[in-house]
């Protein structure tokens, strides 16, 4: 009687284990599913967030334009997937509330008044005298007080691909800021190899408008740098229409004509930065735009537009019980598990898995432990099934014997 529920008991074990082997596999077909994902062979850039940093370095009211180029920036990053926490946005006047604006707390790139570029949903980091070249370099190199809230913070990383666009009056290898000082070509080379030495970028474009602005790139140094700019040297960058009742030209042609293009882009949009690139018409621009690529790693046919514009969401992967110990909480009416929440969750707490986007593990946990916890998951249950074979040999052997 003893055997014969002891083979029972050993039956109902080996039953067990067979199911726990099956849920492993198949929690490792997901894994793999998962890793695809975000492994997808046509964004093969490795990042896992964008950030973009956008500056108009020009003030007085004449200079309407250069308000109306960053803000309708700004407007195509949010609308292709980059949040506002992900964004600084630098504006050295504020035209929407000038007094000589017929359209007060609004701002128009087009004589036509078809979209306000300032709305009400606009979130502006530094304003008027807060935009100096000091403060542009210290939010590209993080060299900010402690005090600085984190909005005015560029809060990068070795995986995050970043788009600083400039606009303004410049001239060879500078680019004015409140009209009273400059910020040179060497001052920005100088800033981007911070960010490198400091890991606060894997992938930068830099764009800017201005005269003479594609001297402003000739001097990078840094690896990962893809850079361009609406004129030559010795060349101006022009206006593209003006609005009589403004009395002001509201937008750069260059900036235009690029906007006009995004226009065309969405958030899955497989159009590539060689494509964005031929779509520069020196005739249409009344320049010629420049692109420099030879720091840049990737060929551009392979480099997509939202990889700068766009923006990656951010996915956390939990398991199922997780959702299950919520719902418990709920129920009785105590708070959720904090970890869940990604309101102040701690970076530090969890690291993305390499390779696999946003995929996070518990603190001090790698993929190498995960898959080796697995293994030896795998060998105990070979052990265990052994043991329940040698079992049952021994407890046939001694039934046999009693029976003779």
């Amino acid at each position: 009687m003893n055997i014969t529920r002891c083979s029972r008991w050993l039956h109902f074990t080996l039953l067990v284990l067979l199911a726990l082997l099956r849920n492993s596999n198949q929690t490792q077909g997901q894994e793999q599913h998962v890793k695809n994902f975000f492994q997808r062979a046509d964004s093969p850039s490795g990042h896992t967030n964008n950030w973009a940093v956008l500056v108009c370095a020009s003030r007085y009211w004449f200079n309407y334009r250069h308000m109306a180029n960053a803000l309708g920036m700004y407007r195509t990053v949010k609308r292709l997937g980059i949040p506002d926490s992900n964004i600084i946005l630098m504006l050295a006047d504020d035209a929407a509330c000038n007094a000589r604006n017929m359209f007060p707390g609004s701002v128009y790139a087009n004589t036509g008044r078809q979209l306000d570029l300032y709305g009400d949903n606009i979130e502006v980091d530094y304003r008027g005298y807060e935009v100096t070249v000091e403060n542009f370099l210290r939010v590209l190199t993080g060299r900010v007080p402690l005090t600085q809230p984190r909005s005015k913070r560029l809060l990068t990383d070795d995986r995050s691909n970043v788009f600083v666009y400039l606009t303004g009056h410049g001239g060879n290898e500078f680019l004015k800021f409140q009209d009273n000082e400059e910020i040179s070509a060497f001052d920005i080379a100088d800033a981007f190899e911070q960010m490198w030495q400091k890991k606060r970028y894997k992938e930068l474009f830099f764009m800017v408008d201005t005269c003479q602005a594609n001297t402003l790139y000739s001097k990078f140094y840094s690896p990962n740098i893809l850079a361009t700019g609406s004129s030559e040297i010795d060349e101006n960058s022009y206006s593209h229409e003006a609005d009589f009742d403004i009395g002001v030209a509201v937008i750069d042609s260059y900036t235009h004509y690029v906007l006009q293009y995004l226009e065309g882009i969405n958030k899955t949009s497989k159009a590539t930065m060689e494509d964005f690139f031929a779509m520069y018409d020196p005739v249409r621009i009344q320049s010629h735009p420049g692109v420099r690529s030879d720091l840049f790693q990737r060929p551009l046919s392979s480099v997509l537009v939202t990889d700068f514009f766009g923006g990656m969401a951010d996915v956390d992967i939990v398991d199922s019980h997780l959702f299950h110990d919520l719902d418990d909480n709920i129920k009785l009416g105590s708070s959720p598990s904090p970890r869940l929440s990604n309101t102040n969750r701690d970076p530090s707490a969890s690291r993305p898995v390499e390779g696999t986007g946003s995929r996070l593990l518990p603190a001090g946990r790698s993929h190498a432990d995960v898959h080796q916890t697995r293994a030896w998951a795998g060998l105990g249950m070979v052990g265990l099934l052994a043991g329940f074979v040698l079992l049952q040999t021994k407890f046939r052997t001694a039934s046999s014997g009693r029976d003779r």
